[in-house]
């Protein structure tokens, strides 16, 4: 088995947590020689901070284990990456490639069943916590347009008077013939050719879709 090791620290935390390139580069040796791994190279970004998701050093490392279908082996998480996100991209394409991940403080190792485990488990968290925004983004977005705020585009039958919208009675007349079109059977398609009999076209002077004939449905 070979593994790449990759090091990082930035000014602020060599001084604050005492995680010096150094220190890092000997456990990597250490781990390597515990579990008689090759050790390939070690890739170093020095003073480059872990929110920074496009990092040469990291590059390289990651470029160099999907080469020789290497382990990346880094001290702890937080020297991959401050961004639970990017950390599962960096696991994923390394999976993708072929490679291994291994975190030497959090004993996470995914040449292991249980350190496969431990991954998994952390990916569904971070799914969960990505639906939960998503979630709240929506209710967030469903109680501005309560209130009558623009979001997002503007829905047609309306106008934009700042963040407000108000409607718009020339467009809100074009709704209610749709919907009397429809009440009277018409399909998507019939409607958006009678609207062009009738010289009823949308904001950009052209024939309404059907698409956005539905859109029109829903929102009435």
């Amino acid at each position: 088995m070979k593994a790449i090791g990759y090091i990082r620290v930035s000014t602020d935390e060599q001084a604050r947590e005492g995680v010096s390139l150094d220190m890092q580069r000997q456990k990597i040796n250490a781990w390597a020689d515990l579990h008689d791994v090759e050790l390939v190279e070690i890739r170093a970004d020095e003073g480059v901070s872990g929110t920074k998701a496009e990092r040469y050093g990291l590059r390289q490392a990651i470029d160099t284990a999907k080469k020789y279908k290497a382990a990346l082996v880094v001290y702890s998480i937080s020297r991959l990456s401050r961004s639970t996100l990017h950390t599962l991209s960096i696991a994923e394409e390394l999976d993708s490639g072929g490679c291994e991940l291994v975190s030497i403080q959090e004993n996470i190792d995914t040449t292991t069943p249980a350190g496969k485990v431990v991954f998994r488990v952390l990916a569904a968290l971070s799914e969960f916590e990505r639906d939960q925004l998503a979630e709240r983004t929506r209710h967030g977005m469903a109680h501005k347009r309560s209130q009558g705020f623009r979001v997002g585009s503007i829905p047609h039958g309306f106008k934009a008077d700042g963040d407000k919208l108000l409607p718009d009675h020339t467009e809100q007349k074009i709704i209610a013939l749709v919907n009397e079109l429809r009440a009277e059977g018409l399909s998507l398609r019939q409607i958006s050719s009678e609207l062009v009999d009738r010289g009823s076209f949308n904001r950009n002077n052209r024939p309404f879709n059907p698409k956005s004939i539905s859109a029109m449905l829903k929102a009435a």
